[in-house]
């Protein structure tokens, strides 16, 4: 039977008080969406408001198209998938064999201190299923406990968007909180490489990811989890 993995994108528009757009980053879903469809694997979309999530406008410029967005864009059933995002209140983990996170700004407003997230990353969790997330969405999982209530990043190799990368992007006093400094906060071991390039971690069943250049590697990480 094929996997069922469930991808998990924000609700949020607005880039802090600039009056900016912003949401979740294109290549972030579209490479791994297609990594696990290519995989054989079954994808689910769902987001903390459902129906169609906001997509960051930066990561649709020409500069930032890779074949995979290119792909992504031109593919009616993705687009539809997109266009009608499963509430995540209604989603169940039991339904799934792995959940996985895209990044983009938008998550750092409405996907760390959401309930129903961290519900569903600790049934993940406790059902030993694989969690991963990549670029700004390891800020995610710093809420999440597993059943002994520790933090599950503690004391784990995790990565995610760096505290120079968000530098060079220019937004260091406009974001909430800087991923790095909260994963280091939360207990885990962090590590990264250098601005800009590909990088994942895996410790056990917790996978993450960099940067968007991560993001496809991240997927091939989640998918040899999964034993695909």
């Amino acid at each position: 039977m094929s996997k069922r993995i469930l991808m998990v994108l924000t609700s949020h528009d607005r880039l802090g008080d600039t009056g900016e757009p912003t949401g979740f980053w294109l290549e972030e879903l579209a490479a791994p969406y297609y990594a696990c469809l290519d995989a054989g694997a079954e994808v689910t979309l769902a987001s903390p408001k459902g129906g169609k999530p906001p997509l960051d406008p930066k990561s649709d410029a020409e500069e930032s198209q890779t074949d995979a967005t290119r792909r992504f864009k031109q593919d009616q059933q993705a687009q539809q998938a997109l266009a009608d995002t499963h509430r995540l209140s209604e989603v169940n983990a039991d339904d799934f064999d792995a959940i996985f996170y895209p990044g983009g700004h938008g998550p750092l407003w409405d996907l760390v201190d959401n309930a129903d997230s961290i519900r569903l990353i600790e049934a993940f969790w406790a059902q030993q299923k694989p969690v991963a997330a990549v670029c700004h969405a390891p800020i995610v999982l710093i809420h999440a406990r597993d059943t002994e209530g520790e933090p599950i990043i503690r004391g784990r190799e995790v990565t995610g968007f760096t505290n120079e990368e968000e530098e060079a992007v220019g937004l260091t006093g406009v974001v909430p909180r800087l991923v790095e400094n909260a994963l280091k906060e939360g207990g885990a071991h962090y590590s990264k490489a250098d601005v800009f390039t590909p990088y994942t971690r895996r410790d056990g069943l917790l996978i993450t990811g960099q940067n968007p250049p991560s993001s496809e590697p991240v997927a091939k990480v989640l998918l040899e989890a999964l034993g695909q």
